[in-house]
Formats: C-alpha cells, structure tokens, sequence
C-alpha cells in the first residue's frame, strides 16, 4: 500500500450504523464511510479481543448482525473485504474462519496484541517500521547486489509512473515491492520477515476504507523512495537509513493528521 495515507484508513468510529445513513450534498460529513468498512473494522476488533487464532471458528453472518446491531447484507459485504485482506475465510457449508495464511499475523507474536483499529496501536507500528527498515537500508548500502539494486530501481521508477499517471494500483503494488527489495538487499532473513509483516499488518489497518485514490503526498514519497534508493545505490547506510528514517517520520505525520481529521473534523 502507498505509505502515505493516500486512502481513507480504517480509524476508529465513534457509532456503529446499522447500515449506511442516506445523505445529501448539503450535510454530508467528511468522514462519512459506508457501513460495511466500519463492520469490517468491528469484525477485525472481534478477532483481536477473543485473542483467535487462524482455524478458529467466527460467528455466523446472522450471529455477527445481531452481535453488531446491523444487516446481515452489510456484514456479507464486510466480510468480502476481510476474505480480500487475508483475515477470514469463508468455507460453504462450513462457516467463516480466522484464516490461516502467512499474512494474517494473528499468532502468538501478534494475536493478543495488534488492535488494526487502534490509533495507538497503529502509531506503535511505524514505530516498529522505522526501527527494522532504517537497519534493512543501512545494510543494504554495504550489501546489495548489482541486481538488487536493479529490482529496487524498477520499483522507485515504477512507483513515480503510477502517481504521475494517477494508477493508484500500479502505484501501490511498485511501493511494496520497493520496500520489500531493500529488505531483500539487507541479506537478513529476520529484517526481511519483519518488514514484511509489519507492512501487512499496515495493510490490515487502513486497506479496509480504500478509495482508489491517491494522496496529496505521494509525490513525496516518491521523492523519498529516490533519496533511499540513491544512499544504498551509492554505497552509503549512514544516509539511507536516515532517508528511510524521514520517510517514515514524514509519513507518520500525515496519518497524525489524518487521524486529527477524523476525531476532530
């Protein structure tokens, strides 16, 4: 996903609807979302309180929209958008589930703990981001190969041709796989693991209100992919990972004031 908050996150809602209001030109909030992205939140909110674990069993769609106090057609809904994150699997004849592939994250490093819709929670995140990808870029500055460097180019130029032709999911697929190559260039498993999972629970937390836009301060970040890109191109990790480290710094700043929108209008 686009480090910036160039989409709608998932922040917390303060009332649950029981399916989205009809509103007009005139009086339409700001952070209006439909419904179903607020379920998706409280399903996401369920799993992470019952401390589950993939395999276990949810309730039913009926169970949820009484549980929720909503439809069992916005739940339908929400649950699609779960199943397309990797957090549920829905099993015919059988029920939803937690699901079981690697980028659920709900094990016991993660289960107990990770709240996606918690701004605390999120913000600790890139806490963690910056510690793991300011290491994996200081590394990759003194070990990346010729080909690695070749990877991590294609994807800082693809991500500049996604913003400056406005293809949100060209975009967004090039910024993961930016990062994941200066991973991979650090030739540490552990780094590579840790800034995988730590994206995919980025993922979890504010792909659930996605808009297919992009936002004001994407140019920035592809600004700032070049600057890492050209410290680790040059064989300096004093300097990429201070790159990294603003990158990341900037980017926490605008889901700062994303989230000061939300609470605040």
């Amino acid at each position: 996903m686009d480090d910036t908050p160039a989409i709608e996150e998932a922040l917390p809602a303060q009332v649950l609807p029981a399916a989205p209001a009809a509103v007009d030109g005139s009086d339409e909030r700001r952070d209006y979302r439909p419904g179903y992205e607020i379920v998706a939140e409280r399903i996401l909110e369920y799993i992470a309180g019952e401390r589950l674990v993939p395999g276990d069993r949810l309730p039913t769609e009926i169970d949820l929209a009484q549980m929720l106090g909503t439809s069992r057609a916005v739940v339908r809904e929400a649950v699609k958008i779960l199943s397309a994150l990797g957090r549920v699997r829905a099993h015919k004849g059988r029920g939803l589930f937690v699901a079981e592939d690697e980028g659920m994250l709900i094990t016991s490093r993660w289960g107990g703990f990770f709240r996606p819709v918690d701004i605390d929670h999120v913000l600790m995140l890139f806490e963690f981001r910056r510690v793991q990808e300011m290491s994996a870029s200081s590394l990759a500055a003194t070990r990346a190969t010729p080909s690695e460097l070749r990877t991590i180019e294609v994807a800082m130029e693809q991500c500049r041709h996604g913003f400056v032709h406005r293809q949100v999911d060209v975009f967004n697929q090039a910024d993961d796989d930016f990062h994941a190559a200066v991973s991979a260039a650090s030739h540490n498993n552990f780094l590579v693991s840790a800034v995988r999972d730590a994206r995919r629970l980025q993922r979890q937390s504010s792909a659930i209100g996605i808009h297919d836009t992009l936002g004001e301060n994407t140019g920035a970040a592809v600004e700032e992919h070049e600057a890492i890109y050209r410290a680790i191109r040059d064989g300096r990790p004093e300097e990429a990972a201070h790159a990294t480290a603003a990158h990341l710094d900037r980017t926490l700043e605008d889901y700062r004031r994303e989230i000061q929108r939300r609470l605040f209008g």
